[in-house]
């Protein structure tokens, strides 16, 4: 497995990472058993990153996870590292309504993420979003803390924009920001990326298949289910649907020439982007995973790269990569 390092304060970790809320919540029913294996698969081919929140499914994520490492191989175990983001306040009925950053509150979600996990530490810790009555110096400084007692390794920010970013980094080391970036979400790089990059922070990347609608598996007559987080999602909506789909057919074009899969073309697409950049990769499948996996044999040249971003160039996308009320919870959209 390759190997790269989180800013210049943060661990090494392997090349990809796997992202396991699609395991517990949002893209419709989840399958245990199946879960567990490719966690196991994961750790078994090298992935140490594994990347949760403790809303997702209230709590049902991290139990997912403790339960992966505990009968996985001791030697796995002990590799893995746990990114975890808080923060989130839920209803009964799964709503969303808002986000808590006090001091208080971030020592309170990581004693219960703790015992969820079943482990004494945190590698990242990290609010999922900028809790806009909490000035970001309190919420950064209470992980600090929880950095000095030993319960938490690093401290990483989610969904920031490059202001928040600096106030944050002047309170205390930041290993790596959370944030989306793909082939049709490249807001980061006028602003975002290049403060980071200042500041010694590296980048861990959500979405890089979009949600699967860049993955070249999602097809324009798909149904989905009514508990799947897509069926709001502008990208996915009509026009926008069949524009965004006409990108990743003219992408499709560009993997088949170079014998690959669309999925492995937009992952490679994003480790080319530099070596601070760690993609996360949702994978829920063994079999996903095993073609997540075999992006890292990719080599995007320049003529590859150029031919891209002719297909793909940025801003192409149609729709916004949230319903309007959840951007609206976005710090890096400001």
């Amino acid at each position: 497995m390759q190997t790269r390092t989180l800013g210049t304060t943060g661990p090494q970790t392997s090349a990809l990472g796997l992202g396991c809320m699609g395991m517990s919540a949002l893209y419709g029913d989840t399958d245990r058993s199946e879960s567990i294996a490719t966690l196991h698969a994961a750790l078994d081919a090298g992935v140490t990153l594994l990347d949760t929140g403790d809303f997702y499914g209230m709590g049902h994520n991290e139990l997912l996870i403790n339960e992966a490492l505990r009968t996985a191989p001791a030697a796995a175990r002990e590799k893995a590292q746990i990114s975890v983001k808080f923060g989130a306040l839920r209803t009964v009925e799964g709503g969303f309504t808002g986000y808590d950053g006090r001091p208080n509150a971030v020592k309170n979600f990581a004693a219960y993420s703790l015992q969820r996990l079943g482990t004494d530490h945190i590698d990242i810790y990290r609010i999922a979003r900028v809790d806009p009555d909490v000035p970001i110096e309190e919420t950064v400084g209470a992980i600090a803390e929880l950095v000095e007692a030993g319960h938490v390794r690093h401290i990483g920010l989610s969904e920031v924009g490059a202001e928040t970013l600096r106030r944050a980094a002047a309170v205390a080391p930041i290993s790596d920001l959370q944030i989306e970036y793909s082939l049709i979400s490249r807001g980061i790089e006028e602003a975002i990326l290049p403060t980071a990059r200042e500041l010694g922070i590296g980048l861990t990347a959500y979405g890089v298949l979009s949600r699967g609608l860049i993955s070249g598996h999602f097809s324009r007559d798909r149904k989905l289910a009514a508990n799947d987080f897509r069926g709001m999602s502008p990208r996915f909506q009509g026009e926008n649907l069949d524009r965004n789909l006409d990108l990743v057919d003219a992408l499709r074009k560009i993997a088949e020439q170079k014998g690959v899969s669309v999925a492995q073309t937009a992952i490679a697409w994003v480790l080319s982007r530099g070596e601070d950049i760690v993609p996360l990769v949702g994978a829920r499948r063994r079999d996903r995973l095993t073609e997540a996996l075999g992006a890292l044999d990719v080599t995007l040249d320049a003529g590859d790269l150029s031919a891209i971003e002719r297909a793909v160039p940025p801003g192409a996308a149609a729709g916004d990569r949230y319903p309007t009320d959840q951007m609206a919870h976005l710090d890096s959209e400001r």
